[in-house]
């Protein structure tokens, strides 16, 4: 037996396995250490020291499960991917869709571009003839400058690349007149950082030298979040689907592009699957939301960043969308489970990364879209959803099974569960179980 097709059973009926099990599995799976899967398990706690360096006012930790989506070939590779959520059926679905894509289609994902974004704002400019001119004629001079306040970036091959000038209308403002306001964008390669830290401080560093050379006052110094420079793109092909459910993915996606309102619902599905991903490896998840937010609106009204289309009885889907992530610095390295978390994926640049988030994304998305056009969302999701109202409605350990097993039962007649069911099925199990419990005194 090869050893990919060994790997891939270490995960058949991962699902049913015990907590256990399914951990002894993922370590085998991504060859962890007994001390990582301790991390991993909880059974080595977080460390209170850490917390402490990382925000401010510790008080304790709010902990998120963290389970793994099976399933995912990524450009030929298999890939377990570690998710911490608090959302029913997010990594059930992806699972799900991942392998059906596996056993019917492909996976293929890549980047385009390397480059970030730091904005060094002149907010209300008096000759804007004069600084954009004197700007462009120090351009060579301001990359110098800033690639020396980042030596060890440049050292291993990153670093700013190019300024650029900018110029935006500026409205009537607080008594002053219209006008104009410049902005320099630097583009810098962060080479496997986020790089927020590193574009700041290069913003910073640029300011003296642009007021001495402008005669202008700079205002904000800061990166941007809307990374379009560089993206992250996943396809996926499913070969050979049935033509009414790859019509109807399509009609789905269809509806979500011509309607923000849809497809802000459509964008959060793919986030479903991004966003587990980044929280499980320490990375900052608000701010690749706001650059695909942004992303989804510049053409002037927030579409879709997934795209689907059938294309010789085949379905093909897209996500292209700015994942600026990293794998050094800031929480990646300080958390001891985000770093697991990454070893788990054989992540090794912060490319990979965000090629991992950006396929998960898209599957994710798939899963949904399918669900919404075939059997629908409710049926699938309150499935999964029956554990927790069996916790709502005061389970103990060893009643959410019996719980959670008759509100399925209730869900397929009635279509429909909530938690006064929930409880009257839990007052019904422990009836039962008082009556036929013998009694000490007889």
């Amino acid at each position: 037996m090869d050893k990919a097709r060994e790997r891939r059973e270490l995960l058949e009926n991962f699902h049913r396995l015990t907590r256990s099990e399914r951990l002894s599995r993922v370590r085998e799976f991504c060859q962890l250490s007994e001390h990582e899967t301790q991390i991993l398990s909880g059974e080595i706690p977080f460390p209170l020291e850490i917390a402490e360096h990382l925000i401010e006012n510790v008080v304790g930790f709010f902990p998120l499960p963290m389970g793994v989506a099976t399933n995912f070939c990524i450009d030929g590779k298999d890939v377990l991917i570690p998710m911490a959520v608090e959302e029913t059926s997010i990594i059930a679905a992806a699972s799900a869709t991942a392998k059906w894509v596996s056993r019917e289609g492909s996976i293929r994902t890549f980047m385009q571009g390397r480059l970030i974004i730091g904005q060094v704002q002149l907010p209300n400019v008096r000759n804007v003839a004069h600084a954009k001119r004197v700007l462009t004629e120090a351009r060579a001079e301001l990359v110098a400058l800033a690639n020396a306040c980042i030596p060890g970036l440049v050292a291993r091959g990153g670093g700013v690349r190019e300024v650029v000038i900018r110029e935006l209308d500026r409205p009537a403002f607080e008594k002053q007149p219209a006008g104009s306001m410049l902005v320099l964008h630097v583009l810098c390669d962060p080479c496997d950082a986020m790089g927020a830290n590193l574009i700041n401080q290069v913003c910073e560093a640029l300011k003296p030298r642009i007021e001495q050379i402008t005669d202008e006052r700079v205002g904000l110094c800061i990166l941007s979040n809307l990374t379009d420079g560089k993206l992250a793109v996943a396809e996926v092909v499913v070969r050979g689907i049935d033509p009414v459910v790859g019509q109807g993915i399509v009609e789905a996606a269809l509806f979500a592009k011509v309607d923000p309102y849809r497809a802000a619902t459509h964008n959060k599905g793919v986030l479903n699957g991004i966003d587990p991903i980044l929280i499980a490896t320490g990375n900052d998840w608000r701010a690749v939301e706001a650059g695909i937010h942004a992303y989804a609106s510049r053409s002037g009204q927030y579409q879709p960043v997934t795209e689907w289309k059938m294309e010789k009885g085949d379905l093909l889907g897209r996500f292209e969308a700015p994942l600026a992530v990293g794998t050094v610095g800031g929480v990646t390295r300080a958390h001891p489970t985000a770093r697991v978390a990454l070893k788990m994926m054989g992540v090794e640049r912060a490319d990979d990364l965000a090629r991992i988030c950006a396929t998960v994304g898209l599957v994710q998305n798939l899963g949904a879209l399918k669900a919404l056009s075939t059997v629908g969302i409710v049926k699938g999701h309150m499935g999964l959803h029956a554990a927790n109202l069996a916790i709502a409605a005061g389970a103990g350990a060893h009643e959410i099974g019996e719980v959670r097993d008759r509100l399925n039962v209730v869900l397929e007649r009635e279509k429909k569960i909530n938690l006064s069911q929930a409880i009257a099925i839990l007052e019904e199990i422990r009836k039962d179980a008082k009556e036929i419990s013998p009694s000490i005194f007889n």
